[in-house]
């Protein structure tokens, strides 16, 4: 069996550099210059069961691994005011004790609103063209923690979010190179304002 990988120049790898992340809900779909994101991976469980002098394994059930992200905290859109207003979307909700104009019914978190409120995050991996190699979709997916950084008057590096995003299950599609879209993206212009759908 020969390796065309090494020998031929029309064989390209994928990059770990050449991806964008969107995700969406009711507030919009936004393109995220996110600095790192976690793919969406698995664990199998198992089931042990013990005969005689040996012991069998059985697959159990599967189970998403949660997704970290690092996000760049922009001036416009502003990312932790967004995130914020996603918590909010969820159901949450802050009013004070003495807040006389205190609801007779208070919302708290539900799923069908966290959900509603991030949408379904997409996680696409490009080619040197700028085509759609791979587009993993995550489902049922809700804001589980987000760190707004610390402030430190020695670093002048950028501000950032980092996000983790809990969810039920994801899927991958993949493009053969002669079907593939290329994505309607410039990335010269800096990152885009939310867009509605």
């Amino acid at each position: 069996m020969s390796n065309k990988f090494w020998t031929e120049a029309t064989t390209q790898p994928k990059r770990n550099y050449r991806w964008l992340l969107r995700f969406g809900g009711d507030r919009g779909e936004i393109i995220w210059w996110a600095k790192t994101v976690t793919v969406p991976s698995f664990e199998v469980s198992e089931t042990e069961h013990d005969f005689m002098d040996n012991k069998y394994y059985y697959p159990g059930r599967v189970t998403w691994s949660e997704i970290s992200m690092t996000l760049v905290d922009p001036v416009s859109p502003d990312a932790t005011s967004d995130t914020l207003e996603r918590l909010k979307g969820a159901g949450y909700m802050v009013k004070g004790l003495n807040d006389i104009n205190v609801p007779t019914t208070r919302p708290t978190l539900s799923k069908q609103k966290s959900v509603g409120s991030l949408g379904r995050i997409r996680m696409q991996l490009l080619d040197a063209e700028g085509l759609v190699l791979e587009n993993w979709t995550v489902e049922n997916a809700f804001i589980k923690s987000a760190k707004y950084g610390d402030l430190d008057y020695s670093n002048d590096e950028l501000r950032t979010i980092e996000m983790t995003v809990r969810y039920d299950w994801a899927s991958c599609e993949f493009s053969n190179r002669a079907e593939a879209e290329a994505v309607d993206f410039d990335s010269r212009a800096g990152p885009p304002a939310i867009t509605s759908e």
